[in-house]
């Protein structure tokens, strides 16, 4: 009797703990993590492929400034690297016979005064590449040199070009001067020389600008040649592309609604430091891609648009 008993007691507290547990409401359920990115649409435009070369600049013409009498060098009005202008006066010369006569002969005859002075001066607009004569008092043979003077308008850019890529480099080819301090000219190549460099296997081809600059000779500069250029073409910004760690497969993020991004592969074309060219698949132009936040995620993602 007393065993009936106690079963009856311990049968409740036996059925309670089978009962099973309720059901948690599902707004306890947390949501899955959502990555915060920004969104662009495709756009239309055109990229175009430069070709990055060296080259140094050089005078191909020179003129030598010489005594045209024997005389003494009373002036000297320029100095190595002076830019100097047609008609300028270089230098002052004094003839033997004026300079033996000295100030007495104008009192004698006013009509020789400059008698036996003689100013020389620039041929031609350019630089002072040499200086001969730089100290008054000198005396300089007829003929002697005095200077020279490296013509702008013959200023010409040593253009090394690897003989890969010459057909980029033909004469009559337009092209991008830069310089040191960033400035740009635009330029023509006008001239191939036959000659290559033996070690880095590069050839040298003439450029000029449309413009006379005056520029130390040696300088190094840059020039910039047009491979290819394309138009009407999808251009992304270059966040919005992902590729592996070979670079040898290419992909973007595509929204398919407003919290979810689907993986794309794509191939690319043209491509500077800002912007890369898509060739294919064709996007619309209402498409949505991630611009920024799409690194790492996976192939299908959650996703929230930042403002």
């Amino acid at each position: 009797m007393k065993r009936i008993l106690l079963f009856f007691l311990v049968l409740p507290f036996l059925t309670d703990s089978c009962t099973p547990a309720t059901k948690p409401d599902a707004a306890q359920t947390e949501s899955a993590p959502k990555a915060q990115v920004k969104v662009i649409h495709v756009r239309q435009g055109s990229i175009s492929d430069d070709l990055t070369l060296f080259a140094t600049t050089y005078y191909l013409k020179r003129n030598i400034v010489t005594a045209p009498i024997p005389a003494f060098i009373t002036g000297v009005n320029v100095k190595l690297g002076d830019k100097v202008i047609k008609g300028d006066i270089l230098y002052i010369l004094q003839s033997k016979e004026s300079r033996a006569l000295g100030t007495e002969a104008v009192k004698i005859d006013s009509t020789l005064s400059g008698f036996g002075i003689i100013k020389v001066r620039a041929s031609a607009s350019g630089v002072i590449s040499t200086l001969d004569k730089q100290q008054p008092g000198d005396y300089v043979l007829e003929g002697g040199p005095l200077c020279t003077i490296a013509e702008s308008s013959d200023l010409a850019f040593m253009v090394n070009v690897p003989f890969e890529y010459a057909t980029f480099a033909k004469t009559g080819k337009s092209c991008t001067i830069i310089l040191p301090d960033n400035k740009s000219y635009p330029g023509t190549f006008s001239t191939a020389l036959t000659a290559m460099n033996v070690l880095a296997q590069t050839q040298t081809i003439l450029a000029k600008t449309k413009q006379s600059l005056f520029l130390p000779e040696n300088m190094i500069v840059k020039v910039m040649v047009s491979k290819s250029s394309s138009t009407g073409k999808q251009v992304f910004p270059k966040s919005a592309v992902l590729t592996d760690e070979m670079m040898s497969e290419y992909w973007v993020m595509k929204l398919i609604d407003d919290s979810t991004a689907v993986k794309v592969p794509i191939q690319i074309g043209n491509r500077n430091s800002e912007n890369v060219e898509i060739i294919s698949p064709k996007f619309s132009l209402s498409d949505r891609i991630i611009s920024s936040g799409s690194y790492g995620l996976p192939d299908t993602a959650l996703i929230s648009i930042s403002k």
